[in-house]
């Protein structure tokens, strides 16, 4: 089992179940607003819009809730409500867990240090293909976006073994630390949806700013 560089800053204090949430909350601003779009073709080669969904979904299923023994029971059909049953699930298993470079689980063991950088990392640029996919932009929280960055550029050979995430895509140097992120975990940042895919109902910002031309490389 690869054990991840997890850094000697931020990554490592108080805020790494909240900035867990914070990631998830984002990928939430997008699932909202996805209603109708679920067959919609996404940057993941062979994954539509639902299939994106159920890979973040799966993920914490098989890797956190099964582990701690909190997976949901959840419906067949409706990616929306599996997410929002899921994401109440995560909040419910990671409430009230000790913070700090010791923080395992007291139950199972699972060494939540290691595990939760990488669900982070794997929501947040699934943000990105989710919204690029049905069209919606100034998906990536600014912040956490940075610090996701540093984590993967730490990792980034770990995160390629562990066939997540393909190679890195060239971008410019002065590339903003969105297009860098997405490329360096093999991403296209030039990806567009189809325009004829695009809903008429939804506005290109969600409330998160990033920087468009920067992704036009």
């Amino acid at each position: 089992m690869a054990i991840y560089h997890i850094g000697e800053g931020d990554f490592v204090t108080k805020d790494l179940t909240s900035r867990h949430m914070r990631a998830c909350e984002g990928f939430s601003a997008v699932v909202d607003v996805a209603d109708g779009l679920w067959s919609s073709p996404s940057p993941c080669p062979r994954w539509d819009a639902r299939s994106v969904v159920e890979h973040i979904i799966r993920s914490h299923d098989v890797v956190l809730l099964g582990r701690l023994g909190t997976k949901p029971r959840l419906p067949h059909d409706d990616p929306a409500a599996r997410w929002t049953l899921t994401m109440a699930a995560i909040k419910g298993a990671l409430t009230g867990t000790g913070e700090g470079l010791d923080l395992v689980h007291r139950v199972t063991n699972v060494d939540l240090v290691q595990l939760i950088p990488v669900l982070t990392t794997d929501v947040l640029v699934h943000t990105w293909d989710l919204a690029s996919s049905i069209g919606v932009r100034g998906s990536m929280d600014p912040e956490l976006t940075v610090h996701v960055y540093e984590f993967a550029q730490l990792n980034v050979d770990h995160l390629q073994q562990s066939g997540l995430f393909d190679s890195p895509v060239p971008v410019p140097r002065n590339a903003d630390v969105p297009t860098r992120l997405v490329a360096l975990l093999g991403r296209n940042p030039a990806w567009r949806a189809s325009p004829q895919r695009r809903p008429q109902n939804v506005d290109d910002s969600i409330g998160m700013t990033t920087n468009p031309a920067a992704m036009e490389t």
